[in-house]
This record gives C-alpha cells, structure tokens and sequence, in this order.
C-alpha cells in the first residue's frame, strides 16, 4: 500500500471525514473528495463538498489549495476572500467548483498528512471572511 493510500486510510478513520474518496487521475495525482464537510456559521449553508489534490511526490509535495460545491458562499452573499468561481480547474475536478487559493505556512513531510491538511482547511472555513 502506497503512502497515500496509507494516509488516504487514516483520513477516513476520523468520523468527520469518513465518507471521503481518493480517485487516482492520468497525470499522477490523487483527488480527494469530502463530502459533507461541514461549516461553521457565517456561510450560506451548513456543509460542503470540498475536494484537494494530492500532488505527484506526496508527502514531499504538499497539497495547495482546495476546491467546493459551487455556489458557496459568506451569509452575506459575498465570495469568500482568496476564492474564485471555476478557478485553477484541475484534472479530476468537476466544472464550476468554487476555488480557495489557501496554501500551508508550513508542511512537513514527516509530521504532516491527509488529515491534517483536511484540519487546514477546517480551520480556512473558521476564518469568516
């Protein structure tokens, strides 16, 4: 079993994330799929599917970036700072997901993994703005 399958396992052992999917694309990479993310106050709906690239070179390369269900949004109607509408679509990606340009500060291959760079982006979803 491949170290991404390895930490594929252990993301879908929190109860959380339980219902993710890992789906090998052509190009090397791996998309993770979490459905029914759920969402704090402040956002247009109580939960999300959110999707993030696994990067050929995991876990050296780390993930950057993820993706939701269109038509997410602040409670305000506003899109969410450093998100763009069908932006940066990436092989393995459905049209029209809603793109955060969220990026690690840190990331080490040795302590970092699939969970928590799903936390990372839980955390991203607790920033209402």
């Amino acid at each position: 079993m491949s170290l991404v399958h390895e930490h594929f396992q252990a993301l879908k052992e929190r109860p959380r994330y339980s219902g993710a999917t890992l789906q090998e694309v052509s190009n090397g990479t791996f998309v993770v799929t979490i459905p029914d993310f759920p969402l704090p106050p402040g956002w247009n709906r109580e939960r999300t599917t959110v999707y993030f690239i696994v990067p050929v070179g995991y876990p050296q390369a780390r993930p950057d970036s993820f993706w939701t269900e269109p038509g997410l949004a602040l409670t305000s109607g506003a899109t969410p700072q450093n998100a763009t509408p069908g932006g940066n679509l990436l092989p393995g990606l459905p049209p029209g997901v809603l793109w955060f340009s969220w990026h690690p500060s840190s990331w080490s291959p040795n302590r970092d993994s699939l969970a928590s760079y799903a936390g990372l982006i839980a955390g991203r979803f607790q920033v209402i703005r």
